[in-house]
């Protein structure tokens, strides 16, 4: 999914960047970064996001920004691996056995007469082909004893209470009335207890009280807490169904009981001291960082610092229950006096967007002293940022704050203040009567009443009440409290140290997991006495599992040649033979070259003479002509074009000149990633229809590397063109060489959260013929912002049919439809059948042929792709391992971490360079075609056959010359994605709703869907094409 606002602070590191970059570091400017600088996605530039490449490669698990070289790598010494003493244990024996088990009666009866369901189908074998290897999975084993019976309770609380739901749950597991119960509580602290005991439903009234205090306030907050058993949950009858071997058994409770386990551990970390907790037990994504000496942290700048923690959830696997661990990494603000935190952050990027990073921090103030609880034992005064003083503050009070502006200094900030002075609380609720008193400033009241002279006047007030009931202090007596994760988008710089941070070697993450990771996330019994407590035991030691490496195919370019692949990728300038020419190249007459310069914004930018481009630009045309394509040379060398800011017109009508005479532009930029890239693209894309292709000018001016560079842009020319760069050998493509299978990619793209303006944006691409070379796409905005299921699937899919008649020149309608969904959770499978499937089968209804229907056409096979989850595989020896210390291209694992009764399995087609590899997850929910059509077939295993074909689909990503690390349907959706952003960067790239104002809003004030559909509808000229890449 690209779900996305990529490239957050909090909830776990995803590695990209944006394009807001540039502005000076301190707050009164100089230096570099500004305060947030990043931005959504869309930045890319160098190259329309950084390009394929002619060598594989890829970092971190993932490939964007492709890497690698022409002709190979250094060698090295032997990679180290992960071990433990007394040697690598065994794959667990009885699971493997109940696998076979449950496998058998599908491999011992002819699957067509069956009768299995095509929904959700059941695994038809387990694969085969491939070396076998055995390796470590990031699991341990979880053991609860057979008596331990969990009743899950809901929790509902009137009136609501929040941003104070925690706390009264806290108070609720202390409450006098579940008091014999203690010892046997745990909670998820928002909706759900569970005790191992049973108990009558009951009602209990908290009194609320803060975090540290003895007694509730005599006018505090009353709430009532119904407490109803929901749930009665036997760990014994979940062992029993997961141990079966009966392939129609069924257990109505798997997934409240799994939830139940995963509130258990969560509690630990919700309830301990020094430990920050991040994400949803239920949904499975629970997180732990330690905060203090504990944890490994890392600064980001702009006072962020990144800490390395863990996520943690319990999994259900054939004969057995598991807990996957992994190490994740999150920002979290710096604590620290608030007024030097603001001097470091700077306002660059402007007030609403300082506003917007700072809403929602927790400070405690300093000008008063801590309150003694009857234990003595201090309590911070502590406040949430709600944000800078406005000129919209309290305008219905009776008197209202005088603001001199948003964002206005202590002495530009008054507020009403009674006569008595020892009254130092600010004016109350709606209306409030204006007793005797008079208007002071914020910096003569704390002079006054606290004796403390504010010294810097010019930075802003802040406001910790709310719009209504203001709540004036200056930063200088606020301190930001540890352990509080930021949730904004990371800026270029602070993108680039997360990598840093996150970057690490398969042993090292493997180490991290048993010497930290455990004890941190609550699964040792050393830091988590409730796992005695109630009767789980965790194993300490990871889990090993069979794992297969199969076989890479060859790909085929010009000339019928075709080349061998090795560790996912391959050159096309092999050794001692001439170079590779594209499978299909494409013809460009007409186009040229434009050179921006910013001197105002980019004042140090690589700057080319004009007989040093036009030298380059000769290299290119060399190269454009030695990989095949038909190309003129540019109708002019190229056209130097300065810019005054991004929103320049003469870029405008630059684009609308070359729209009426060239086929291409080829745009060069003096920096990336910038905001002008997404201004490119939306006027080349959607405004006047003219493919472009970026690149900076300090890549494309490099003498080192320079030809390879050259040969990257050269594949997305060619695949903008029409042409196909290579095939992949099609004797690993099975029936889709009968030219009668379509393959989708579909994804969609949401906004970072807290932004209320910009909308989800849904892909879809699709194939046109056999050879896998051309993936036209479309893009439709969601009725709903972050809705995850597509809306408009029907007429998306209509639109790809056609395009297979009219483009892959087919006088039919594919026979088989192979659906590759990216990103959707696990809790999305059954909506997508529910909700997606119809929409696909109604474009289908509409469009085919009756005759072609009477026969059941087409066939659908639907496969969920997965990238974002946390299952990773490491080498048990370095002869299994790449030069990185990873698993190898083509690792497949479908035994030990899955269940028997699901068709899913892990697939690494690709070498990360750096870090450790992360394989791609596929699950099948929906089967028409491989089953039916190999169940008869002998010698022929249904579960290699998706398998062999799905990593042959990560070889036919068109950009680089190497696998990529989810199949290319998949990828190519999400490529488009990150394309729409760019139409739309004004939305996902500005500040929260509550302090801008969109420009395309509806009647309501909501987004106008028909306003966003127009800014991401490609041009006539392009829409049918690959202008995306």
């Amino acid at each position: 999914m690209s779900s996305r606002g990529r490239g957050r602070g909090g909830g776990g590191y995803q590695d990209r960047g944006g394009s807001r970059g540039g502005g000076g570091g301190g707050y009164r400017g100089g230096g570099g970064g500004g305060y947030r600088g990043g931005g959504g996605r869309g930045g890319g530039g160098g190259g329309d996001r950084g390009g394929g490449s002619f060598r594989g490669g890829g970092g971190g698990g993932g490939d964007r920004g492709g890497g690698g070289s022409f002709r190979g790598g250094r060698g090295g010494g032997p990679p180290q691996v992960y071990s433990v003493p007394g040697g690598v244990p065994a794959p667990d024996k009885t699971v493997a056995k109940t696998e076979d088990a449950l496998i058998a009666p599908a491999k011992s009866v002819d699957l067509s007469t069956l009768g299995l369901q095509d929904v959700l189908p059941r695994r038809p074998a387990y694969g085969t082909k491939g070396a076998e290897i055995t390796l470590w999975a990031n699991y341990v084993s979880l053991t609860a004893s057979s008596k331990l019976v969990l009743y899950r309770y809901e929790i509902s609380v009137t009136p609501a209470a929040a941003g104070k739901l925690t706390q009264v749950v806290r108070l609720l597991l202390e409450a006098p009335e579940l008091a014999e119960y203690k010892h046997d509580l745990v909670s998820d602290f928002r909706k759900t207890l569970l005790s191992r005991q049973k108990f009558s439903d009951r009602t209990i009234n908290i009194a609320y009280r803060s975090i540290g205090e003895d007694e509730p306030k005599e006018d505090g907050l009353q709430f009532q807490v119904k407490l109803q058993l929901t749930n009665t949950l036997a760990t014994s009858e979940l062992i029993e169904y997961l141990t079966s071997t009966n392939p129609s058994a069924q257990y109505d409770e798997k997934l409240p009981l799994i939830q139940a386990l995963n509130i258990f551990l969560k509690h630990y970390a919700k309830s301990g001291d020094n430990l920050v907790s991040m994400g949803s037990a239920e949904s499975g994504s629970s997180k732990t960082f330690a905060i203090g000496q504990l944890s490994d942290t890392w600064d980001l700048g702009n006072c962020l610092t990144a800490i390395r923690g863990f996520f943690a959830s319990v999994r259900a696997a054939t004969a057995r229950v598991l807990v996957n661990i992994n190490v994740s990494q999150a920002a979290f603000f710096q604590e620290g006096p608030l007024d030097q935190f603001i001097l470091r952050l700077g306002t660059q990027g402007g007030l609403s967007k300082l506003q917007a990073f700072i809403h929602g921090i927790k400070i405690k103030v300093t000008h008063l002293p801590d309150k003694l609880n009857r234990r003595g034992k201090p309590v911070s005064r502590v406040k949430t940022i709600w944000s800078l003083a406005n000129i919209k503050d309290g305008q219905g009070l009776k008197n209202p704050p005088r603001v001199k502006a948003f964002g206005a200094g202590p002495k530009d900030v008054q507020f009403w203040l009674k006569e008595d002075l020892k009254d130092t609380k600010k004016q109350g609720g709606k209306g409030a009567k204006a007793q005797g008193g008079q208007y002071i400033s914020v910096y003569d009241f704390f002079a006054k009443q606290h004796k403390i002279r504010i010294q810097d006047t010019q930075l802003p007030v802040i406001n910790v009440g709310d719009r209504a009931n203001p709540n004036y202090l200056p930063l200088e007596v606020c301190y930001v409290l540890p352990g509080q994760p930021c949730n904004t988008t990371l800026s270029t710089a602070q993108a680039q140290q997360m990598i840093r941070f996150a970057v690490r070697k398969p042993f090292d993450n493997a180490t991290s997991i048993v010497t930290k990771g455990l004890k941190i996330a609550g699964l040792s019994s050393e830091t988590n006495p409730l796992l005695a407590q109630f009767g789980i035991d965790i194993s300490q030691d990871l889990i090993t599992v069979s794992g297969r490496v199969i076989a890479s195919p060859k790909v085929g370019y010009g000339q019928n040649r075709q080349i061998p692949t090795f560790g996912g990728s391959w050159n096309m300038l092999p050794r001692d033979s001439p170079s590779l020419k594209f499978s299909n190249a494409g013809s460009m007459q007409k186009w040229s070259c434009v050179y921006i310069e910013m001197p105002n914004d980019y004042p140090h930018a690589q700057t080319f003479t004009s007989a040093g481009l036009t030298e380059v630009l000769r290299s290119f045309h060399a190269v454009l002509g030695d990989t095949g394509i038909a190309a003129s040379p540019p109708l002019q060398p190229f056209q130097r074009l300065q810019l005054s800011h991004n929103d320049d017109p003469e870029l405008e009508a630059l684009m609308k000149r070359a729209a009426s005479s060239l086929q291409l532009l080829f745009v060069i930029l003096p920096a990336t990633p910038i905001p002008l890239y997404n201004r490119v693209k939306y006027l080349g894309d959607v405004k006047y229809g003219i493919h472009t292709v970026c690149s900076v000018g300090t890549k494309i001016a490099n003498p080192k590397g320079q030809d390879q560079y050259l040969r990257n842009l050269a594949l997305k020319f060619n695949l903008k063109l029409g042409g196909n760069n290579h095939l992949v050998d099609p004797t690993h493509l099975g029936f889709i060489t009968e030219n009668k299978t379509m393959i989708v990619g579909i994804d969609v793209t949401h906004p970072t959260a807290g932004n209320k303006q910009a909308p989800s944006i849904a892909s879809m691409v699709a194939s046109i013929d056999q050879k896998l070379g051309q993936w036209p796409g479309i893009l439709s905005i969601q009725p709903k912002s972050r809705q995850e299921l597509v809306a408009d699937l029907t007429e998306m899919l209509k639109s790809r049919l056609r395009l297979w008649c009219q483009k892959g020149k087919h006088s039919e309608f594919p026979e088989n439809i192979i659906v590759y969904r990216d990103g959707v959770s696990e809790g999305q499978y059954q909506p997508v059948l529910d909700q997606e499937l119809p929409l696909l089968r109604a474009a289908c209804k509409e469009i085919y042929p009756a005759p072609d229907q009477k026969k059941g056409l087409p066939r659908m096979t639907v496969a969920i792709v997965g990238k974002r989850h946390h299952t990773r595989f490491y080498p048990t020896t370095a002869a299994d391992a790449d030069k990185g210390g990873n698993t190898k291209a083509g690792t497949v694992v479908d035994r030990g971490v899955t269940e028997a009764r699901s068709w899913d399995f892990f697939l690494q087609a690709h070498t990360a360079l750096q870090g450790t590899a992360r394989p791609a997850h596929y699950y099948v929910v929906l089967d028409e075609i491989f089953r039916a059509r190999y169940a008869k077939t002998p010698g022929k295993n249904i579960a290699d056959e998706f398998t062999n074909l799905t990593q042959s689909m990560c070889y036919a990503f068109g950009r680089a010359t190497k696998a990529v690390s989810y199949c290319a349907p998949a990828y190519y959706a999400d490529v488009l994605c990150e394309r729409s952003r760019c139409y739309l960067s004004s939305l996902f790239e500005s500040p929260p709703a509550s302090e801008a104002t969109s420009t395309v809003e509806g009647a309501a004030g909501g987004p106008n869907i028909g306003a966003l559909q127009q800014e991401v509808q490609v041009h006539e000229r392009l829409k049918d094409s690959m202008f995306y890449i």
